[in-house]
């Protein structure tokens, strides 16, 4: 499954992704995550552009993103848009705790525990981290 990082955390998500290699969770699931580069998106996308392009290409948002104004904001798009086969976007809580070590792991085992009940997530909009 691939998670496509919302360019605003990539920093963040890339600390994230050492802890899921680190914990050994890579032996239990398939991930990976890419970047709004690597998929050749514009950065500047609105959360439109991007909720739509994830979901036609089965991708997963990882975001810190919870703009709830405007007819574009992914909060809107979500509650407008999803469907009953729509992949949820994860959104971390607290991305400024991303530095501390036992949250990221928090993270991570949550990331991993939604992959392993994707199939009874599918439709549910978003789901917040840990």
């Amino acid at each position: 499954m691939f998670f496509l990082i919302d360019h605003n955390i990539e920093g963040q998500s890339k600390r994230l992704w050492g802890t899921i290699q680190d914990e050994g969770w890579l032996d239990l699931v398939k991930i990976r995550f890419v970047t709004f580069e690597e998929v050749q998106l514009p950065i500047e996308s609105s959360d439109r552009i991007v909720w739509c392009f994830a979901q036609e290409y089965k991708m997963i948002i990882l975001t810190a993103n919870r703009k709830m104004k405007g007819r574009d904001s992914l909060e809107e798009i979500i509650r407008s848009e999803n469907t009953v086969n729509s992949l949820p976007v994860i959104t971390i809580e607290n991305v400024d705790r991303m530095n501390e070590r036992v949250y990221r792991e928090q993270c991570a085992a949550r990331i991993i525990d939604i992959m392993i009940d994707l199939e009874n997530l599918i439709g549910v909009g978003r789901i917040y981290i840990p």
